[in-house]
């Protein structure tokens, strides 16, 4: 089949699907999606909601075990999305109602469309450091100066913590953890504690910058904080790191790594400075975007995309110029900015897509508004936030936060800025509880493991519970 007879067969069934040909069953007249009158159905006692439970819990199953059954966390949870909606899809229809659904469906996509393309330009710009050697550049000084096994132990906390706030946590565990490695090589008890320091540091600096998170950027271009607000929840984050760090210090060998590695100052690629000077520019132009012009942050982002992909015609044109100038050395290549583009964390960002419509399909069937009943009236606002985050230990923070931000609680920014805390800093008590987590039983293998976690998860439980204390004490008043 030629192309022009594909396109001929592909709009021929797209007519026919759109202009509810009866074939599909399912099929909506114009004058369905004008109802006037028509609620959301209470599906909680109805199979299709039992099923579509069954089917989230499932998938959610398959993400958690991915680990072991190397199965993309991406996969299951897109599939059980789809499912759900036709199953809510279907009922609707045959209520006459379909317009409910569909204006549903349009709510999730508009709220995942600002998240993913928000995602895309900060990982864009992440990977260009990656790829112009800026944080090879920071673990080439950290490794080259010797420093002694403590010292590293609070460098490289202090780095996660500030590094997690303009990039993610996973991003910033995997750097850091390459630093670990090299300098513990022969010390396992370094490494195990080193990643432990670097996920609850990674997972804390996160919770204070409305960049530093999932939870937080959805909580920010939610429009329920504002963007100067979140920062009052920085000595609460830091008190989240300090105390189990100060405590799992003096486990820490007190001495100085034998190392026979040399390794030579790493240069930056041409325009790394400058890279990092326009994603700067890029958050300031998303805060204006939302704070002033009341536009949505990620339009500020993709501008600012604009603003890399300038620079990025401008090292293209000039490389040569430069190689010429250049008298041995490594030949720098042109620069792509669709290849940084190509190196973005797809499954993390398809991920999002199947929690975002599966938690919303349960939204519409009914549970959710269970749920926020349960919690947030019968134990009361400060219970149900800290519980958040104790499910976050086991849960992934997103699903949990976007059901909240789906709930809509009556709280006051107190108790919003409490759940973005413990959302975000929850996930620290298991190793399976964040992203960073994860990430580091595969980086470090053998060394750093679920119980080689869980045997500090008191410590770390006391500077989770000693951050809501802090928070609740040091902004009092926006309770």
């Amino acid at each position: 089949m030629n192309r022009k007879w594909q396109l001929l067969f592909v709009s021929t069934i797209s007519f026919l699907i759109l202009n509810g040909f009866p074939i599909f069953g399912w099929a909506v007249t114009p004058a369905e999606w004008t109802t006037p009158s028509a609620q959301p159905l209470d599906l909680t006692q109805h199979w299709v909601g039992y099923l579509s439970i069954a089917i989230f819990v499932f998938a959610y199953i398959l993400v958690i075990s991915e680990e072991f059954t190397h199965l993309r966390k991406s996969k299951p949870v897109v599939l059980a999305s789809g499912l759900i909606w036709v199953l809510i899809a279907a009922i609707y229809a045959q209520h006459g109602i379909s317009n409910i659904a569909e204006e549903a469906v349009h709510h999730n996509f508009l709220e995942y469309a600002e998240l993913f393309l928000f995602l895309i330009v900060a990982m864009t710009y992440v990977n260009t450091m990656v790829e112009r050697r800026v944080f090879d550049a920071l673990r080439g000084w950290l490794v080259s100066k010797h420093f002694s096994y403590r010292q590293l132990f609070w460098l490289i906390g202090i780095f996660a913590f500030f590094i997690s706030a303009i990039a993610d946590n996973l991003t910033t565990s995997l750097i850091m953890s390459t630093v670990v490695l090299v300098v513990g090589k022969g010390n396992s008890r370094f490494i195990s504690l080193g990643c432990i320091n670097i996920v609850v540091a990674a997972n804390a600096g996160g919770a204070f910058s409305p960049f530093g998170d999932i939870t937080t950027l959805m909580v920010w271009q939610k429009g329920i904080v504002e963007f100067w607000s979140f920062f009052h929840l920085f000595i609460p984050s830091v008190v989240n790191y300090v105390i189990p760090a100060a405590i799992m210090h003096f486990a820490v060998p007190d001495e100085t790594p034998v190392s026979d590695i040399n390794e030579m100052p790493v240069k930056m690629k041409r325009g790394a400075k400058r890279v990092i000077a326009l994603f700067l520019m890029t958050i300031a132009t998303a805060v204006v975007f939302h704070r002033f012009l009341h536009l949505p942050a990620a339009m500020g982002m993709v501008t600012g995309l604009g603003f890399l992909q300038f620079f990025g015609y401008y090292l293209k044109k000039t490389a040569l110029r430069k190689e010429h100038k250049e008298e041995g050395g490594d030949v720098e290549g042109p620069f792509d900015i669709f290849h940084n583009i190509y190196g973005v964390e797809w499954d993390t960002l398809l991920f999002f897509y199947g929690v975002m419509f599966c938690v919303g399909g349960l939204a519409l069937i009914g549970y959710l508004a269970h749920l926020s009943e349960l919690t947030y009236v019968d134990l009361g606002a400060t219970t149900a936030n800290v519980i958040v985050g104790v499910l976050s230990a086991v849960i992934d923070n997103i699903p949990i936060m976007f059901s909240v931000l789906v709930m809509h609680p009556d709280m006051s920014l107190g108790q919003w800025l409490l759940v973005t805390l413990t959302a975000g800093v929850g996930g620290s008590m298991l190793s399976i509880g964040s992203a960073a987590g994860v990430a580091l039983m595969g980086q470090a293998r053998g060394h750093y493991t679920f119980f080689s976690h869980l045997k500090w998860a008191p410590v770390i439980a006391l500077g989770y519970a000693a951050s809501i204390a802090a928070h609740m004490w040091i902004n009092a008043s926006l309770f």
